[in-house]
């Protein structure tokens, strides 16, 4: 074993892939082409791919015995030397896969080189950013369940709290206020679908591949698959290099997720304000001004808005980074690392500390109600009610059009006309309509499916808590 670095081949950049080259990389490049600087988040998936690759190789006798425990104990010591803050990235040695095999060249010599036997970094870093990916992935679905479970018990306390509903941000109709949580609930848990969905297409492994033909040692690349637990294998080498639908998918899902944040983060910052002051939050979530002491600003609700954009953008940037390449590995595909991991960190951040300020939202219930005595919210009840009595919808809503018409000139909501007043727009009225306008009739009516009447809602909520519980 040598660890005299004149015997390692990566310790001069000129020779970490061939002999070939005659001069050493310029500086400048070193620092254009070099991803050390951030793909170094990668090591434990490295490694952990990089050990099973090893236990393969001698378990199809392509090195031996006492290589692997070699290998072993270089991992280990390497793992030890990250996690505690000793190991030396180098930038001559570009990315994190360069490094660790150099320095595990380093520690235990010659079985460090024979470790890259039948792979490429090709087919290694697709690995190692999938087995990252995955993590991260089942990471995120337990905070999408987090963010479910603080909207759910938020609704839950309020069931029979009235608020309006909005169309194009005019009252439009009576709904409660759990019910309108629960709007989100559904959200994210579609969003929770696509994420379980890509997660099947995610954990194939690419690993065996090699640069992009396959190789012709006698791998066992199930058995890889098997240690790390892929679901299966890559069926074509040239896919399994070249394509990152893996990482587009994903941003996809983190660009809904997040636009779905964004929509409840926008309601948070109007029902704060003080022309709705619905809901009140937390200190701790909230910022003053520099200049204005009276201030109390939503700036969590606002920054998760505003990172939206910045996933979004995350999204756009690798579908133009894979439109126009060829077959197969291209260099391009380093730009892929940034925005992903980026994505990855603002969704993950996000769906915590939104979680976290729901569960300690304070809700006011008379100024919800007194919003939605305006704008005439229950007009299209008073439209229903007549189409009950025999008026064919249409005319009912033509009927109701000019009531509201009249409540308007006069001031007056449409439960506080006179029941004369009513009946001059259409004899059928009785004093039953009354019980009609009121809001909470209004809910209580609507016990269709997915309804906001209290009822539906409970049930609603009493699924969601199933679905949601541990298991």
């Amino acid at each position: 074993m040598s660890s005299n670095p004149s015997s390692n081949p990566l310790a001069n950049k000129a020779q970490a892939w061939s002999a070939l080259f005659s001069e050493p990389m310029s500086e400048l490049v070193q620092r254009y082409t070099a991803s050390v600087g951030f793909d170094q988040r990668l090591w434990r998936a490295d490694i952990e791919g990089s050990l099973a690759h090893a236990e393969m190789l001698a378990a199809q006798a392509i090195i031996g015995a006492a290589d692997l425990e070699a290998i072993r104990r270089g991992m280990a010591q390497i793992s030890e030397e990250i996690e505690s803050g000793r190991f030396e990235w180098k930038l001559e040695l570009e990315d994190v896969h360069l490094n660790i095999e150099a320095r595990l060249t380093q520690l235990v010599g010659d079985a460090g080189k024979r470790l890259h036997t039948g792979r490429s970094r090709n087919d290694q870093v697709a690995t190692d950013v999938r087995l990252w990916l995955r993590a991260e992935v089942d990471a995120i679905a337990a905070l999408l369940v987090g963010m479910q479970r603080a909207l759910v018990e938020l609704a839950a306390g309020h069931t029979e709290t009235v608020m309006p509903g909005y169309t194009h941000m005019q009252v439009a109709q009576p709904v409660s206020f759990a019910h309108h949580l629960l709007a989100y609930v559904e959200m994210f848990a579609r969003d929770a679908e696509r994420l379980a969905d890509l997660r099947r297409r995610l954990n194939r492994m690419p690993l065996g591949a090699a640069a992009l033909a396959g190789t012709s040692y006698p791998l066992d690349r199930e058995r890889v698959a098997r240690t790390l637990g892929f679901d299966g294998v890559c069926q074509n080498s040239l896919d399994a290099v070249s394509d990152r639908d893996f990482a587009l998918e994903f941003a996809a899902f983190a660009s809904i997720a997040m636009i779905h944040v964004s929509r409840l983060a926008e309601e948070i910052v109007l029902w704060m304000s003080q022309n709705f002051g619905f809901i009140d939050l937390a200190d701790r979530y909230c910022t003053g001004s520099s200049i204005m002491p009276q201030k109390r600003n939503p700036d969590v609700a606002e920054l998760a808005r505003g990172k939206t954009g910045r996933v979004v953008g995350h999204l756009m940037g690798l579908l133009t980074l894979m439109k126009g390449q060829p077959l197969t590995y291209n260099k391009d595909n380093q730009e892929d690392k940034e925005p992903l991991f980026d994505a990855v960190d603002t969704l993950r951040d996000t769906l915590r500390i939104m979680a976290e300020m729901a569960g300690g939202i304070v809700v006011k219930p008379e100024a919800m109600e007194r919003a939605a005595l305006k704008g005439y919210a229950t007009a299209t009840d008073l439209a229903d009610y007549l189409v009950k009595k025999g008026l064919p919808f249409r005319d009912a809503h033509e009927t109701v059009a000019h009531a509201v018409k009249l409540a308007i000139r006069e001031g007056r909501d449409l439960a506080e006309l006179p029941l004369a007043t009513l009946q001059g727009f259409n004899p059928a009225i009785g004093e039953d309509v009354f019980a009609a306008l009121t809001l909470r009739g209004s809910m209580a009516a609507r016990k269709v499916v997915g309804g906001t009447a209290p009822e539906q809602v409970r049930a609603q909520i009493e699924h969601h808590r199933q679905r949601l519980a541990p298991a």
